[in-house]
């Protein structure tokens, strides 16, 4: 029987052993503990890795760490929603999100063209300089193909790009696939729909993309799946694994609870009665702010996997 045991300091601690001293610690420092343990497993199994993330996180400074973990090979598959994508490619051309509180006046922040995430701020002058970039962006894309996945597209824009810090750039550098099924719903989809009446042979297929992701898995591969928040990117995943067994190994981060009925705050225990994460499948959930949990435990997993010669050069 696991004890628990009192966490003390100790010099020069790395965060590799700060984490590995939450495993009988309490509360939800063990459950980090053991997302750890279960991310480690995914990559030491060879499982095909989804990371899927809401657009909050890119708003946040994970944006530049979702890259990195591309650009080293830690995720196969990308998941995400529309906000992310303008807000990593409103970042990629220069924009910065500037740092408040969360009691600012929101009145005041309307009337000087100011827009509140949380404790975050993104000025109505982003979204100008990004509506009149993603023009140029389709514009060629559109040359080139009129019809084309959501998939596709978001790799054509990679490939624009010239930021070792946008998830979406070092994505298409690493063939990495994004997949954004509500792509409508954001700036991105309205410069979507703006393009399209000027051109209404312009098609973006987001059934193409469900194709793709479905065929890509097998019954036979081991996949493994780090979910953080919800919504319509967790359940993407989570349906597409459905289709092929389930998940082997789940990772879940989110500030949600399961009392909402809601797919954010979904457990991997209720995940199992949809055979989403099969019976036997590992997996733990870590409630808390992800910003918060997410580096912790990812920081922890490197130091091991790098340790190891697991990580790409």
């Amino acid at each position: 029987m696991k004890k628990v045991k009192d966490f003390t300091w100790k010099k020069g601690m790395t965060i590799k052993e700060c984490v590995d001293s939450f495993d009988s610690l309490g509360y939800q420092a063990v459950e980090l503990a053991e997302a750890v343990k279960i991310i480690l497993k995914m990559k030491r199994s060879g499982s095909k890795v989804f990371l899927t993330f809401t657009s909050n996180m890119a708003t946040s400074g994970l944006r530049g760490f979702f890259a990195q973990l591309c650009q080293i090979g830690i995720p196969d598959i990308l998941v995400t929603t529309s906000g992310a994508i303008e807000e990593d490619l409103m970042k990629s051309v220069g924009e910065d999100f500037e740092v408040r509180n969360f009691n600012v006046d929101d009145t005041q922040l309307h009337e000087r063209g100011e827009n509140r995430v949380g404790n975050l701020v993104i000025r109505n002058e982003s979204y100008m300089k990004f509506e009149d970039q993603m023009t140029n962006y389709l514009n060629k894309i559109y040359k080139k193909k009129k019809r084309i996945p959501v998939s596709e597209l978001l790799y054509e824009l990679g490939l624009m790009l010239d930021d070792e810090n946008s998830f979406i750039c070092q994505a298409a550098k690493n063939k990495i696939p994004i997949y954004c099924p509500g792509i409508a719903d954001s700036s991105f989809g309205f410069q979507l729909f703006m393009f399209q009446q000027k051109n209404p042979d312009f098609i973006v297929d987001t059934i193409q993309d469900m194709q793709r992701v479905v065929t890509d898995l097998s019954f036979d591969e081991k996949k493994g799946l780090i979910s953080l928040g919800g919504s319509i990117s967790k359940h993407y995943a989570v349906f597409a694994a459905l289709l092929s067994g389930g998940f082997d190994y789940a990772v879940y981060m989110t500030t949600s609870h399961s009392t909402s009925g809601s797919m954010s705050g979904a457990t991997t225990q209720e995940a199992k009665s949809w055979g989403k994460i099969k019976d036997d499948g590992e997996a733990a959930t870590v409630n808390g702010d992800v910003c918060i949990t997410f580096p912790l435990a990812m920081c922890s997993v490197l130091d091991k996997l790098e340790e190891e010669g697991l990580l790409k050069e």
